[in-house]
Formats: C-alpha cells, sequence, structure tokens
C-alpha cells in the first residue's frame, strides 16, 4: 500500500491546564462492540467528512488560540469494553502502536483542547487500564461502567461522576488512534459557530457497510444516525457514516439520554439515539465531515491494529521526509510518534526508532537498527546494532551487531565496534572499543584504545563492581579487568593478561602464566597424525646441511 498520508505531529511531554495541573495527553478507546453492542462498527470507525450544520450551510473551522479559554468543558472516552475480537487477555486499548496505547493515542489528541475535566469509563480489565491512567494521564478521573449497557449508559455513568461540569462536552471511543487534534478542533469550532447543542463527527467512506449512516434533509441538516440492520434500501446506499465522536452540551445530553430507551436488539442505550429527538424538537444540531477519513477509524481485531499501525507510521515517516529527514525506505522504517528526528538525519531501510529516541542533526542510522529511549548526536553512526536507554555523542560510531544496553553513554567521536556489549559505561572522547568484547559497569578516558575480545568482569555471583580505565590507555587484546580495578593514565596492559590489581599510570601490566614449550609432545603423542607429519617435515627441514642454508642467507642479504 502506498506510504503517503496526512503528516501528524509528535506529541511531546504531558501538557498542564492552565492551574499548572496534567493534562490527559494519551489514550484511546473502545468501540460500541465493544460495549455488548452488535458487531456493528458504526461507532468506532467513521471515515471523514466536510462541513455541515444544521440551520447553517457551512461553518469554518478557526484556529485554537493559546489565551482563548477552553471550548470544551470536559473530555469523556468511551473504554470500558472488552474488545472480544482482540483475542487476548489485555484490554483492548492498552493494545499498543506508533509508540503509545490506543487509549493513549485518543488522549494525546483530545488533550490540547484544554479541557479541565478528562473522564476515562472503565469496565473490562480496568484495574489494567487504571494503572495505565495512572502513568499517562494521571489527571484523568477514571469511572467504572460496571455492566457494559451500551455508549449512552457509558455517557450517564460519565456524567453522572462530575455533576459540576456545565457547557460542551467532547465524547470519543477509545479505540481510534488515527484522530488528530486538528480534526477534534474542527469539530469542536464548527459546534460553537453553529450554536449547536449535538455535534456528530462523521466521514464518507467507499464502503459503508456495518456502520452507521447519517442520514440529512434537503438542506443537509443531519435527522438521524440509522444503523445498517435498521436501514433501507435507500439509506444503506449512504456513504457518510457516524465517527462516533461527539460535541453536546452536558445539560442537554444528560436530558436526553434519560429519555432514551434500550428497546432494541441489544437491549442496550446508544449515544447515537440522542440525536433524533433533538432534530424533532427543533434544537440546533450539527454534522461534521472529517477531512480524511482515516482519522476516525477503529480498531476491533488484530488485522485491523496491524492496518491502523501501517497508517500511522505513514503519516509519522511523511512528516519528518517534509522536515528534511531522508527516509530510504519507508516501507521497513517504523517511527513512533513519541520520536524526534532531525533534518539532514537518514534512516536506512530496516530501522525501528521506539519510545523517546532522539536522532540529531547529520546522523545516519541504519540499516537494520533498533533504537529504544536512545539520543544519537550530530553526525553519528548507528549501524545494524540494537540500543537501549544509550547516549550515542556527537560524530560517535557504533555497529556493526553491537549491544548498547541502559546506561551507555558514549562521548564524541567514541566508537563501539562490530560484536560488542555495553551496559553502564561511560566511554570517552576519541576513545575505542572496536570488537568482541564486553564493556559493564565502567569508566573509560579519552583515547583509550580497547583490544579485541576484552571482558570487563564486572559481576562476582553477588554484586557488580565498578572499572575506570584512564585516558590514552592501551588494553592488549584478550585481556581480563576484573572488577573492581583502576588502570592509571597512559598504562599498558599485555595481551591475554587477567588483570586483578590496580595498574598505575604509565606502566605496563603483565598477567599471565609464561610460556612453556613440551618438545616432542605431538610426535609421541600424536603419531601418524597430518600434525606430526608435518612436525617432522619441519625438523627435516631445520637439519638441512648448513651451507645450502648460509647460501640461501647470504643471496637474500644481497637483495
Amino acid at each position: 500500500m502506498p506510504y503517503a498520508r496526512c503528516g501528524v505531529p509528535a506529541v511531546r511531554g504531558a501538557p498542564v491546564d492552565g492551574r499548572g495541573r496534567p493534562r490527559v495527553g494519551d489514550g484511546v478507546i473502545g468501540s460500541p462492540p465493544a460495549f455488548g453492542a452488535v458487531q456493528s462498527r458504526f461507532e468506532s470507525e467513521s471515515p471523514s467528512a466536510a462541513l455541515v450544520v444544521r440551520q447553517r450551510r457551512s461553518v469554518i473551522a478557526q484556529e485554537t488560540s493559546v489565551d482563548a479559554p477552553p471550548a470544551v468543558a470536559a473530555v469523556v472516552v468511551l473504554a470500558a469494553g472488552q474488545g472480544t475480537r482482540m483475542r487476548s487477555s489485555t484490554p483492548k486499548v492498552l493494545h499498543a502502536l506508533g509508540g503509545r496505547s490506543l487509549l493513549g493515542h485518543v488522549l494525546a489528541a483530545a488533550g490540547p483542547l484544554g479541557a479541565a475535566t478528562t473522564v476515562v469509563v472503565v469496565g473490562s480489565g480496568r484495574d489494567q487500564v487504571e494503572a495505565h491512567l495512572a502513568d499517562v494521564a494521571p489527571g484523568a478521573l477514571a469511572v467504572v461502567q460496571e455492566q457494559q449497557l451500551g455508549s449512552g449508559h457509558a455517557a450517564v455513568v460519565a456524567l453522572a461522576a462530575v455533576p459540576e461540569v456545565e457547557g460542551a462536552v467532547l465524547v470519543l471511543n477509545g479505540d481510534s488512534p488515527l484522530l488528530t487534534t486538528r480534526t477534534l478542533e474542527t469539530l469542536v469550532a464548527a459546534h460553537v459557530a453553529a450554536g449547536s447543542v449535538f455535534t456528530v463527527l462523521t466521514a464518507s467512506v467507499d464502503d459503508p457497510t456495518g456502520l452507521g449512516r447519517i442520514v440529512r434533509d434537503d438542506r443537509g441538516a443531519p435527522q438521524a444516525i440509522v444503523e445498517e440492520r435498521d436501514a433501507t434500501d435507500e439509506q444503506r446506499a449512504i456513504r457518510e457514516v457516524n465517527a462516533g465522536v461527539y460535541v453536546a452540551d452536558a445539560a442537554t445530553l444528560r436530558r436526553v439520554l434519560a429519555g432514551i430507551g434500550t428497546s432494541n436488539a441489544q437491549g442496550e442505550q446508544y449515544l447515537t439515539d440522542a440525536l433524533a429527538p433533538l432534530v424533532a424538537e427543533g434544537a440546533p444540531t450539527a454534522a461534521v465531515r472529517a477531512d480524511d477519513p482515516d482519522d476516525v477509524l477503529g480498531c476491533n481485531d488484530r488485522k485491523e491494529l496491524a492496518a491502523r499501525r501501517r497508517t500511522l507510521n505513514d503519516r509519522v515517516l511523511d512528516d519528518l521526509m517534509r522536515s528534511g529527514v531522508t527516509v530510504v525506505d519507508p516501507q521497513t522504517t517504523w517511527v513512533d510518534v513519541t520520536c524526534t528526528v532531525s533534518a539532514d538525519s537518514v534512516l536506512e531501510p530496516g530501522t525501528q526508532l521506539r519510545g523517546s529516541t532522539t536522532v540529531d542533526t547529520g546522523a545516519v542510522v541504519g540499516p537494520d537498527t533498533t533504537l529504544l529511549d536512545t539520543a544519537v548526536g550530530p553526525g553519528a553512526s548507528v549501524v545494524r546494532s540494537h540500543c537501549l536507554g544509550a547516549e550515542i555523542g556527537p560524530e560517535a560510531s557504533v555497529g556493526p551487531f553491537s549491544y548498547l544496553r541502559p546506561g551507555t553513554r558514549l562521548a564524541r567521536g567514541a566508537k563501539v565496534g562490530a560484536y560488542v556489549e555495553t551496559k553502564n559505561v561511560q566511554v570517552g572522547e576519541d576513545s575505542k572499543v572496536p570488537h568482541l568484547s564486553y564493556v559493564g559497569d565502567a569508566t573509560i578516558g579519552r583515547g583509550t584504545n580497547i583490544g579485541a575480545a576484552t571482558v570487563f568482569v564486572n559481576y562476582d555471583g553477588v554484586a557488580k563492581h565498578h572499572t575506570t580505565v584512564g585516558d590514552h590507555v592501551r588494553i592488549g587484546s584478550d585481556s581480563m579487568l576484573v572488577a573492581p580495578v583502576t588502570v592509571g593514565d597512559g598504562a599498558y596492559t599485555a595481551a591475554g593478561s587477567v588483570i586483578t590489581s590496580d595498574v598505575p599510570p604509565g606502566a605496563m601490566a603483565v598477567a599471565r602464566a609464561p610460556q612453556r614449550n613440551v618438545g616432542g609432545w605431538v610426535r609421541r603423542r600424536r603419531p601418524g597424525s597430518p600434525a606430526a607429519d608435518a612436525a617432522e617435515a619441519a625438523e627435516r627441514r631445520a637439519e638441512a646441511p648448513a651451507g645450502g642454508r648460509a647460501e640461501a642467507s647470504g643471496a637474500d642479504s644481497d637483495q
């Protein structure tokens, strides 16, 4: 599928309201099927739209002003559904894509609206969802819907928990990870401009099967939301569908929901049924089409989760490329919305940037590299490596096939080469760990070289210990540095040494057994072997007449 999509800027940090309290910034929630409704997607998957308002022909959405008071008094996220089609012990809204949970994406989209109150309706898996909320949106109020009796009932439960809320209330499902703040701002602006008491977000889709249809009158004003199973043939031909996102006056919504019954096939109370009675009494209502139908797509199973993940990633990569980042192969490159990538950096094929990873100007990452919560400095290079919680300094190089574990910090120009694992280590400026080594719990100074196959022996079976290696040190290949130990500035260790005591500055440490040669061992212990034959031939050559050897030697010396 093509990767081009609408750009969505990453949301970084936790926003706060006017009184400095944390505002919701992450989240997504369940759809009507998740609340026990039929397997219709009419409230969880709604495409996008042009703007049509009851009693008004069109409304132009205004940009939200930072100084303006919030246009919505409260945000209500419906997240109580079981999500049975996910076939998972994890609540549906906690499934992750692009660096956040489904619930996290919804809350992130709604957060910039500045509502003073955010209510999340929980039910199935409430303990897990509440724990997640405490982490990503500590200012949100979790309200329990003991029985999942439909989206309307969930809204009643939410509003009952905040009786003091007056004014506009934004109600959304928690399983719409592609919702954007801009789409929500457009919806709210249209609601306010029209003086509406109930405004629904809609979308126009190519295939509306299974979705609730938006029925309009001759003037284009919304009249009702009709589920497919209740629709006539003429209504089923309508391609404008309900997105499951609403803005309503709190008092009006409380009143209307109190009069909505459960006389339907599922015996549940639906939020969609609030529109028709308001139209009947002549109240001002509106319907706003989202600009991009993808914005309102819900997520009900693993297949849809994968599709939403791809769309979200396409949007992120489009934004990066427009901002000056080279993405060599968008089909194999994945970047979480929580990552930051600067202009003039390059992401090679097979690159995955996750968590809070940052990539600075001029850095090259990949191919085949995964970075989680890792900072890559300007001009650095990371090739075919896996890095977790690491800091890679300016012009440093990593890989290929390196494993940087949490606490690794590389200074400017440092190098960690092929088949090297590091953990909780500081590598100084221009120092190198070129290949085949393990460096754990250590500090390495400037201009130092760690020879191949060196092991920093940091664990005694009970506790971890620290190793300090000074500036301009040369650690010989195949050395073992048994912590706690210090190698002073300018010191050397001989290859194959096991260093158990401190090495003074400028000293050469030799800690290996003297070599002992056992003559004739192969002839005696491996007679008839190729090794024995080769040794015997070498001995015969050594016993050749001295004159021949001398003549050859003399000839060589004349050249």
